[in-house]
C-alpha cells in the first residue's frame, strides 16, 4: 500500500490561491507605474527624430527615482501596521496609522519637490559637464545641452512629487485592508490619462506641439494627480481612515518610521544605483543610453510581477505576525519565493522566445539615435533581460518577506552593497574602461541582480528557520 504524498502547508491550495487574490491585483495595479514609462517610451521611439529624447527621460528619474523610493521606503509603515491590525481584528482603529501616514507624505512631497528643483541644473552640469569624461556623447548634441535640457524635464517631473508621495499612502492603506483592486482601478485611469496627454503632447495629436520629453514628463505629472485624487475619494469614502481611533502605544510612530526607513534607505540604493547606471551609459553614448534604457524597461515592467507578489507576500507575512504564528510566517515566506521563480521562468521565456516583437513594439524598425540602429542593438541585450528577471524578482520579494518581520538593516546592507558597492564600478569598469558600451551596462545589472537576489533569499530562509 502507497503512501500518498503531502504536500507542505506552504503549497496548499487555499495558501496559493490566497496569495494569488492578493498578489494580481496589486500585480496588476503595480504594472500601470511601468506602463506610464512604456507608453512614454514607446510613443517616442515610435515617432522618427524624438527617439533620442527618451535619454532626457531616462537620466531626468536620477533624482526623480531616489525621491520616490526614499518617499515609498518612509511610508511603508502604512501598510506593514495596518496589515498587523487587519490580523488582529483591530482594522477599525487604522485610521491612526493611515492619518500619521498621509502628514507624512504632505512633509515629505513639499520638501522633495523644492530639492529636487532647485538642485536639477547644478546636479546634471556636475554631471554631464564636470565629471562626464566624454565631449563626444552625441552627434548633435553637446554636453552643456544635454544637461540643460535633462533638468528642465527634472524640474516639470519635480511637480508630480507630492502626489506620489500621498497616493502612496492611499495606496498602501488601501492594499493593506485588502482592497487592491481599487488601487488597480485607479492605476490605470491614470495610465489612460497619461496616453491621452502623450498622444497630444508628444505625437502632437489634436493640433498640439511635439515636445518630445517635456511632453512626457507633463504626461507622468498629470497622470499621478489624477491618481492622488481618485485614491483620497476612495480612502475617505471606503475606510476608516478619519474614523475617530484610540490613541495607540507610545512607540508606535516609531516603529511606523522605522519599518520604512530600511526599505527607504534600500530604495534609494537599488533606484539610484540603476539610475546611476543609466548616467554612465550616457557617458558612453546617447545611443548606448538609450539601448541600454530600452532594455531596462523591459526588465522594469517584468518586475512589476514581482513587486506584487512580493508586496502580497509582505502583507501574508505581517498578517501571520499579527497572529505571532512563527510557523505561518515561514510558510507564507517560501510560497512567496516559489511563486517568483515559477513567474520569473515563465517571463524569461517569454522574453528570450518573443525578443523580436518585445522591441519592434518599443521602437521603429527604422529608429536610430546617433546613427545606430536601436531595434537590432536592443534585441542582443534580451538574453541578459531574461536572466536577469527572476533574480531581480527574488530579491523584491525575500526582502519585502524580511521586512514584513522586522528584519530591516540586513536586507538594507544586502542592497547596498549589491547595486552601490558592486554595480556602479562594475558598470563603469564594463561599459566604459573595458569599452563593453550597453552591452557591458547590461552585464554589470545581471551580477548585482545575481548576487542580491541570491544573499536575500538566505537570509530570508535563514531567519524565518531561527525564529521556530
Amino acid at each position: 500500500m502507497t503512501q500518498q504524498r503531502v504536500l507542505p502547508a506552504w503549497a496548499q491550495a487555499s495558501e496559493i490561491i490566497d496569495l494569488l487574490r492578493l498578489a494580481a491585483p496589486i500585480a496588476v495595479s503595480r504594472m500601470a507605474w511601468m506602463l506610464m514609462g512604456l507608453t512614454d517610451a514607446i510613443v517616442l521611439g515610435q515617432i522618427s527624430g524624438q527617439e533620442h529624447e527618451l535619454s532626457f527621460i531616462l537620466n531626468s528619474w536620477l533624482p526623480i527615482g531616489v525621491a520616490l523610493g526614499l518617499g515609498m521606503g518612509l511610508l511603508l509603515g502604512v501598510q506593514v501596521l495596518t496589515s498587523e491590525m487587519l490580523g488582529r481584528g483591530e482594522q477599525h482603529q487604522s485610521g491612526r496609522i493611515f492619518r500619521r501616514g498621509l502628514l507624512w507624505s504632505v512633509g515629505l512631497g513639499f520638501g522633495l519637490m523644492a530639492l529636487v528643483y532647485i538642485s536639477a541644473d547644478s546636479l546634471y552640469r556636475l554631471l554631464f559637464v564636470e565629471i562626464n569624461p566624454n565631449n563626444d556623447i552625441s552627434e548633435i548634441l553637446t554636453p552643456e545641452e544635454f544637461a540643460n535640457e535633462t533638468a528642465i524635464v527634472t524640474r516639470i517631473l519635480s511637480f508630480s512629487l507630492l502626489g506620489f508621495m500621498i497616493s502612496t499612502a492611499c495606496g498602501y492603506y488601501l492594499e493593506a485592508l485588502r482592497r487592491p483592486l481599487l488601487v488597480t482601478i485607479t492605476s490605470y485611469l491614470g495610465v489612460g490619462i497619461n496616453l491621452i496627454i502623450d498622444l497630444a503632447l508628444v505625437a502632437g495629436w489634436w493640433g498640439m506641439p511635439q515636445m518630445g520629453a517635456e511632453g512626457v514628463a507633463w504626461a507622468t505629472t498629470g497622470s499621478r494627480w489624477t491618481i492622488t485624487i481618485a485614491l483620497m475619494i476612495f480612502v475617505i469614502w471606503l475606510t476608516p481612515a478619519f474614523a475617530p481611533s484610540d490613541r495607540g502605544p507610545a512607540d508606535e510612530p516609531k516603529r511606523q518610521l522605522k519599518v520604512g526607513v530600511g526599505t527607504a534607505v534600500s530604495n534609494v540604493a537599488e533606484w539610484g544605483g540603476f539610475n546611476l547606471t543609466f548616467t554612465i551609459a550616457a557617458f558612453i553614448s546617447v545611443a548606448a543610453n538609450v539601448v541600454y534604457g530600452y532594455s531596462v524597461q523591459v526588465m522594469g515592467f517584468c518586475f512589476m510581477f514581482f513587486l506584487g507578489i512580493g508586496t502580497a507576500t509582505s502583507v501574508r507575512v505581517a498578517e501571520q505576525v499579527g497572529r505571532n504564528d512563527r510557523v505561518g510566517v515561514r510558510d507564507a515566506s517560501r510560497l512567496g519565493v516559489a511563486a517568483t521563480f515559477a513567474v520569473g521562468t515563465l517571463l524569461a521565456i517569454g522574453i528570450y522566445l518573443f525578443k523580436d516583437q518585445i522591441v519592434l513594439g518599443l521602437v521603429n524598425e527604422r529608429a536610430k539615435a546617433d546613427g545606430v540602429l536601436l531595434a537590432p542593438a536592443i534585441a542582443a541585450l534580451m538574453i541578459y533581460a531574461a536572466i536577469a528577471t527572476t533574480f531581480d524578482g527574488l530579491q523584491a520579494t525575500a526582502s519585502m518577506a524580511l521586512r514584513a518581520q522586522g528584519i530591516v538593516w540586513l536586507p538594507t546592507a544586502i542592497h547596498i552593497a549589491s547595486f552601490f558597492v558592486l554595480m556602479i564600478p562594475a558598470g563603469y569598469l564594463f561599459g566604459i574602461v573595458w569599452d563593453r558600451g550597453a552591452q557591458g551596462m547590461m552585464e554589470a545589472a545581471l551580477l548585482a541582480l545575481l548576487v542580491a537576489g541570491a544573499a536575500q533569499w538566505a537570509l530570508l530562509e535563514w531567519k524565518t528557520a531561527r525564529h521556530i
